[in-house]
């Protein structure tokens, strides 16, 4: 399989999801650009949501973008974050053979199911390197929303960037394997 690019990523999926639900969908990924720009999520608010996400503080004329049309408390993916890259960071460093490298979203694997907050899109992320040396991961989705993947996407690119700057060898990024157990056009 053939890396696409995020942009022909999102197409696609967009295309496929528009004829209904789609299960156990994979897609290999370009990380080179992970930006993807919509009506919906403009390269300011994509910004914003990786910056948060990743754990960082932001600025106050930010947080006007965050809305449940973008995602609400299934894309807050923060709790412990600086930690968990923390640990890929260090993981990679020590051993970058290591199949260990991973960060796994939901602190509470099991969720209660009382509020969809508790069932976090995003499920892990795994990272390695490929055999050119370039920083390559794998993620895990319960459910993708198409709408919603430029934010999704950023973020995990993002992800990829920060830990790539901080290892020793600052690698390239290389490829996404992407899956998701459920593909939908939107998050009705």
């Amino acid at each position: 399989m053939k890396p696409m690019s995020c942009r022909d990523a999102w197409q696609r999926m967009s295309a496929v999801s528009a004829e209904g639900a789609e299960h156990n969908y994979a897609q290999l990924l370009d990380m080179s650009d992970f930006l993807v720009e919509t009506e919906l999520f403009p390269r300011a608010v994509l910004e914003a949501y990786s910056a948060w996400n990743l754990g960082k503080v932001l600025q106050p004329e930010q947080e006007r973008y965050f809305s449940t049309l973008r995602g609400g408390g299934q894309g807050d993916y923060r709790d412990k974050m600086p930690q968990k890259i923390a640990n890929v960071i260090d993981c990679l460093t020590k051993f970058p053979e290591s199949k260990r490298a991973i960060v796994v979203i939901p602190n509470n694997p099991s969720p209660d199911h009382v509020t969809d907050d508790d069932a976090k899109c995003m499920r892990e992320i795994q990272f390695y390197f490929d055999n050119k040396g370039r920083l390559c991961a794998t993620v895990f989705f319960r459910a993708q929303a198409a709408l919603i993947f430029p934010k999704n996407i950023h973020f995990i690119g993002s992800m990829m960037r920060e830990i790539a700057v901080s290892l020793p060898q600052q690698p390239s990024l290389g490829a996404l394997f992407y899956l998701t157990t459920f593909l939908v056009a939107d998050r009705s």
